[in-house]
């Protein structure tokens, strides 16, 4: 009996964490919650195409340029899966569009900052990378959140 309960307990706990990171949500702070995974994710594409690219030498903001693309796909992908699954009110082309001017903006961004840490100050290019995207990732999630996906009541 001891043991049914703590399975039951267990099982619970698996779906209410299913639920948080699938089930559909207006909730800012879950598709906040959710948007971290999916940008960790989509980091991880794009440093890892930075850091690839750049092993050709080519300069490290073109090979930022590359990788950002490359994490916004992947960003974009798992966005409308998991982050925000609601649909935007337009078109699929349209919510591309808008999400595609939306990462313009977080490029500048990233590139912006890249350029301050790395040639200003004097990072490394891959650190100057994970503190622009920290940076970024506030612009991108605030903004694809108020303009493609807000609440619809």
């Amino acid at each position: 009996m001891k043991n049914n309960k703590k399975i039951n307990m267990k099982l619970a706990s698996i779906s209410g964490l299913r639920a948080l990171l699938t089930e559909p949500t207006d909730s800012t702070a879950v598709q906040a919650f959710r948007a971290l995974f999916v940008g960790g994710a989509a980091f991880v594409a794009d440093a890892g195409c930075l850091w690839l690219i750049s092993l050709t030498g080519l300069h490290y903001l073109i090979c930022a340029a590359f990788g950002f693309i490359a994490g916004v796909a992947v960003n974009f992908l798992l966005s409308v899966k998991f982050v925000f699954p609601e649909r935007a009110d337009m078109s699929r082309g349209g919510e591309i569009a808008v999400y595609i001017a939306v990462s313009l903006v977080g490029l500048g961004i990233t590139e912006a900052l890249m350029w301050l840490f790395t040639d200003v100050i004097g990072l490394y290019f891959m650190l100057s990378k994970c503190a622009a995207a920290l940076i970024a990732y506030g612009w991108n999630f605030t903004s694809r959140k108020l303009i493609l996906y807000r609440n619809r009541g």
